[in-house]
Formats: C-alpha cells, structure tokens, sequence
C-alpha cells in the first residue's frame, strides 16, 4: 500500500514510528508537510498539489493535524476525501474532537461520564455559573487552549470570580468544570486503534501541579484499566467518529469521566510506559479497513 502521513514536522518520534512501522510490513510510506499541500477544487478532478506534482495515488492517509493548524489542516484531508483516499480519522471526526464544547455535547449525549459542565461567553451571573459546578475549587477552560495551556485551576470562590470576569471582559469562550480532587493530579491516557483499547497509561502531574500533561512535566507509567474506563475510552472514540484517539480519563467517585479525546496523541510517551508497538497497531488496522471511498461519518457534524 502506498500511505501518506500529513504533518509538519517529520523527525517527530510519532512520525518516524509509524513510517518505520508502514516499512516494517512492506508499505510505501511519505510525509508531507501539511502547510505546503495546495489544492484545486473542480467539481469532477479534484487535486492536492505538493512540490508542483498532484498527490495521487494513495491508498490511506495518516492526518497528523497539529492544532494550530487545524482549519487548513481539515480543509486538504477534505480534498484527500473528496479524491476517493481512504483516511485513519476523517476531517468530520477531527473537527468534532477538536471543538471542545461540541466534543462535550456529542459525549453527553452519548451518556459518557463528564466533569460537571459549564460554558459561559458575557454572563454576568458568576455566582451562579460557580455554584452550577459544585462551586470552588474549580477548573476553568479556554476553548482554544492544548497542551494544558489556557486551564486554570481556581481554588477559591473569589479567585474563581476574578478570573472569569477576566475572561468576560477578553470577550473569550470558556468552560468551567467541577475539580476533581480525588484524581490527585494524575489522569489516563487510552489509546484507542480500532475500537479497542491498545494500551493505557497513567499520567501524574509534577508535585504541586494539577495538570497531568507531560509537556508540562509530568511523568507516565502502565496501568491497568477497568471494565468501565476501557467502554468508557471505547464509547468516547466512537461518538467522536474517530477510529485513532487518545482518550483522557479521571478516575472520581462516581466513576470514569472524560476530560479530552485527542484525535493526534502522540506515541513516544505511551510506547515507552507500555512497550506497546501502538504504531504497528494503527498500520494493521489501515490494512484492514482501507478501501477507497470508505467513509463513516458520513459529511455529518
């Protein structure tokens, strides 16, 4: 098979692991820069242009979307569609996961286990929108925030005030969520190929942190998920439409709840707290479902 990877920085551990993987069972495999892509859009041939040549003739395409990068990012795996190619995650499934409000609407739903949930733009009712989640302490979200940047945990009632008026006056969209303070700063990571779970790891934030991430130091190790934490992932992925994710879980007293589905997680820091080869797993996966015009989602939002 002749596999396409979209993404902008080709010397990424995730990027090197899936070629050397697409190699390793005799596929051609090409990264190309997402950015430098260019396409023409007729209505009976459509294109996508790379280096002054049309990329044609593949089989699958990995999207390898970075979030910054998002709308032009869905707008040539969209051309890839449309050109027939078979795509790991489509741009519906990517732009459900990427919007974080929508994300939680489809999961709730879906009845999936949520933090309790509020979403605000200019209300002055602060009060209110503080006691709808529990009161402090509390989590607040911007919508365009990754890597835990843009979340803040307040831990008062008057430091939870300050900041969302702050937010108000920024005109910005933001989530405020119950804290859940049982999960003691760490999170798990499910790895989702297929409907399955392949591997899971326990992320813990650096002392004093409360954010898990491991670009903000914390550190990962295997763990073993339970029954419901493994349907929970597996539900998630499945009303996101997305075929590869990673889907972020807090263990609270009332269960499994979701915090984030990830439709690029990243392979090194999972790969290496499980051992797992999670890059041959999505490679099997491609050659069991690729097929040309295979769509799922359907061009619903």
């Amino acid at each position: 098979m002749k596999i396409l990877i979209l993404a902008r920085n080709p010397k990424l551990y995730s990027h090197q692991r899936l070629v050397e993987a697409g190699q390793k069972r005799g596929h051609e495999m090409r990264i190309v820069n997402t950015l430098r892509c260019y396409m023409n859009i007729t209505s009976h041939n459509p294109e996508v242009r790379y280096g002054g040549k049309v990329l044609d003739g593949y089989d699958a395409v990995i999207p390898r979307i970075g979030a910054s990068v998002t709308f032009y990012g869905l707008a040539v795996l969209r051309q890839f569609e449309m050109m027939g190619v078979y795509s790991v995650n489509e741009s519906v499934a990517i732009g459900r996961s990427r919007d974080k409000l929508r994300s939680l609407q489809l999961l709730a739903r879906k009845g999936i286990g949520l933090p309790v949930t509020g979403f605000a733009h200019a209300t002055t009712e602060t009060e209110d929108l503080i006691r709808l989640v529990g009161g402090a302490p509390l989590v607040i979200k911007l919508l365009e925030g990754t890597h835990g940047q843009g979340v803040v945990l307040a831990d008062s009632q008057r430091a939870a005030e300050s900041i969302i008026d702050s937010f108000r006056r920024l005109r910005a969209h933001f989530l405020v969520q119950e804290f859940i303070e049982e999960s003691k700063g760490s999170d798990i990571r499910c790895f989702v190929v297929g409907g399955k779970v392949v591997a899971a790891m326990k992320r813990q934030g650096k002392e004093g942190e409360f954010r898990s991430n491991l670009h903000r130091g914390g550190t990962a190790s295997k763990i073993k998920i339970t029954p419901e934490e493994r349907s929970t992932a597996v539900r998630a992925a499945k009303a996101m439409g997305l075929n590869i994710c990673g889907v972020d879980l807090l263990r609270s007293n009332h269960g499994p709840v979701v915090m984030e589905i990830n439709s690029t997680p990243g392979l090194e820091g999972i790969e290496g707290a499980t051992g797992v080869d999670i890059a041959g797993a999505i490679i099997e996966f491609i050659e069991r479902t690729a097929e040309p015009h295979k769509t799922q989602t359907k061009g619903k939002g």
